[in-house]
């Protein structure tokens, strides 16, 4: 076997590189740019306290504020690039130090703006919208800011509070710790008998062993040092359970979630509205498990099975240039516009294809208003590199088409509706590669990677976040969120999503210590909420359903000019009534209806 050298920075082929000459021409271009933000940032807290003074004051400093950060995000956007391509470039990693102890510095240089902006107040601010016109443009980023009317504190309260963020931040950073460098997982057998240590991708790997005894060692054994330090564990979430509740004690909201969905402008009955829905559906995910069962062969079906791929992988090698086409032939749905913008990322170097030393590890969309949507990619021949393409490029597309379509204020878009346009590409795949094949194993592996995605997606997020609730409602009631308290819930949610089909082994119960995402403040809702949506949206597109498409080329279109749930209701989905959830179940039955009769 020939092992594939990475290549080093220099040695990629440019055509396979990013272009960034369209952000600065060079890095002494930057270089002037960034001293000219340095110098600006200095002056802007100048303008605090003007505002209120008459409509063109605000206007005045409305405008000085939007444009410092509209110039600071472009050379935030070419620092963290160029760094990403290779890390062990010490200028690149140089560049983005200065940029982001420059963002600290504007943060608080303008944390005076929103404050200011509530207490001129509503009624001030139509009175001065009405004397000069062009402050209309900002009516969206005025209600925006006001909508946090009655919980911002004194300037001075929050000045204190953002001061203390180090401390506040501490539980996530001490779980990042432990997980990232102090764990040490023990050694277990791979598929070959060799002797390997665990790790957190280790562990993924071996729980897809087509061998049943080895992803048992490797699931008994990795929970072993979960086990062992499950109290301090415990005490680090308990922690960040204290710290979103009182944040949202302080600022006044009735809970962490409340407080957590209202930064996003989301109605709490979205959350409500999935919790139950997907209870209401968990008959389909116990059919799932029982399918599981059955195609393993098992006599008893352990947890440790649940990630055991249900069909090999077709030998097919998916080059970039390969995916390319694929990736234009299953978005022709979208439409020419659509196709065009897509076509334009891919002659114009939007794209970073291929690993090389040094390179940033994963993949990602990234730009803002004044730059290219551009990709980052690790590319490997594989289908899973092509639905990651595919995926980036929705991301990108939603970028281009909303700052191309609204003023700076509005170009950007709320993390509610981000996953929806990527997740949307990926069904739209799903269904022309399932239409577009006779090949009865390569559809076995799509539809059971489609069933994967929805289970891993819709099913084990909602579990994650109904535990999230209850640990924070536990915590907001004064009650105990010790290890044994958790795990005992934590096991009693697990068994109740997935059935009698299966065996809630006892580790189980403390994976809620190994859960990274329980620290980000209510975020992993949006994952079942935003796939069920695009399950939807892909539908009704890939119907070729004219006024379908055209309802989601305006939702790519429409950036934050509107809350979140509005501008979903325009592209055809209603976020607040369940009938999107149960329309994306009945394609998950649908495609379970097929794989069984495939096996």
């Amino acid at each position: 076997m020939t092992v594939k050298s990475i290549p080093t920075r220099d040695q990629v082929p440019e055509n396979l590189t990013w272009d960034l000459t369209s952000i600065f021409k060079d890095n002494t271009a930057f270089n002037v740019e960034l001293e000219s933000v340095k110098k600006s940032v200095q002056q802007i807290g100048k303008l605090s306290g003007t505002l209120a003074n008459s409509a063109d004051d605000l206007l005045k400093v409305v405008e000085a504020v939007l444009n410092l950060n509209r110039r600071y995000e472009k050379i935030y956007v070419y620092s963290h690039l160029n760094n990403d391509v290779d890390t062990s470039n010490n200028e690149a990693q140089e560049r983005m130090e200065q940029v982001e102890a420059l963002g600290t510095k504007l943060s608080e240089a303008t944390a005076w703006f929103d404050p200011e902006i509530i207490n001129l107040g509503k009624a001030k601010i139509a009175e001065y919208v009405a004397e000069q016109n062009q402050l209309e443009e900002y009516n969206r980023l005025f209600a925006m800011i006001l909508k946090d009317e009655g919980h911002v504190l004194s300037i001075e309260a929050e000045k204190l509070l953002s001061g203390a963020s180090n401390i506040f931040n501490a539980p996530e950073k001490i779980f990042s710790m432990m997980d990232s460098a102090d764990f040490v997982f023990p050694e277990v057998k791979d598929d070959e008998g060799k002797t390997v240590r665990l790790s957190n991708g280790i562990y993924s790997l071996l729980l897809q062993s087509t061998n049943q005894e080895t992803r048992r060692e490797a699931f008994q054994k990795f929970y072993t040092v979960f086990e062992q330090f499950k109290h301090t564990l415990a005490a680090t979430l308990s922690s960040e359970v204290a710290v979103n509740n009182y944040q949202a004690q302080v600022h006044h909201f009735a809970s962490a979630r409340e407080q957590a969905m209202h930064e996003n402008e989301i109605p709490v009955s979205v959350f409500d509205t999935l919790v139950k829905t997907v209870n209401d559906n968990l008959d389909l995910l116990h059919r799932y498990v029982a399918l599981r069962k059955k195609v393993l062969q098992l006599d008893e079906m352990h947890m440790y099975d649940m990630y055991v791929p249900l069909a090999k992988e077709p030998d097919v090698k998916y080059t970039f240039d390969a995916s390319k086409k694929i990736m234009l032939d299953a978005l022709q749905v979208m439409g020419p516009d659509y196709i065009n913008h897509v076509q334009e990322e891919l002659d114009n170097r939007w794209v970073d294809v291929v690993e090389n030393k040094g390179k940033r590890t994963g993949a990602y969309s990234s730009g803002v208003y004044d730059t290219n949507p551009y990709i980052l990619l690790n590319w490997q021949d594989n289908m899973d590199n092509l639905y990651t393409l595919i995926h980036e490029t929705g991301h990108s597309m939603h970028s281009y088409y909303s700052s191309h379509n609204q003023p700076y204020q509005y170009g950007d878009y709320s993390i509610f509706v981000a996953e929806i346009a990527s997740t949307t590409n990926e069904n739209i795949l799903t269904d022309y590669l399932l239409a577009n094949t006779d090949d009865k194993e390569m559809k076995k592996y799509i539809l059971s990677q489609y069933l994967e995605g929805f289970k891993g997606t819709i099913f084990r997020q909602t579990q994650f976040a109904e535990f999230e609730n209850w640990i924070h409602e536990q915590g907001q009631a004064g009650k105990s969120l010790t290890a044994d308290v958790m795990s005992k819930k934590y096991k009693e949610i697990n068994e109740r999503y997935y059935g009698n089909e299966i065996i809630s082994d006892p580790e189980i119960a403390i994976e809620w210590s190994r859960i990274p995402h329980f620290y980000y403040d209510f975020y992993v809702y949006q994952y079942a909420t935003g796939f069920g949506a695009a399950t939807t949206l892909a539908e009704k597109i890939s119907s070729g359903n004219q006024s379908s498409i055209d309802a989601y080329l305006n939702y790519l279109k429409s950036g934050s000019s509107d809350t979140p749930i509005n501008i979903m209701k325009r592209a055809g989905v209603d976020m607040t009534n369940s009938k999107y959830l149960e329309d994306a179940f009945a394609k998950f039955s649908q495609r379970m209806d097929e794989l069984e009769a495939l096996i």
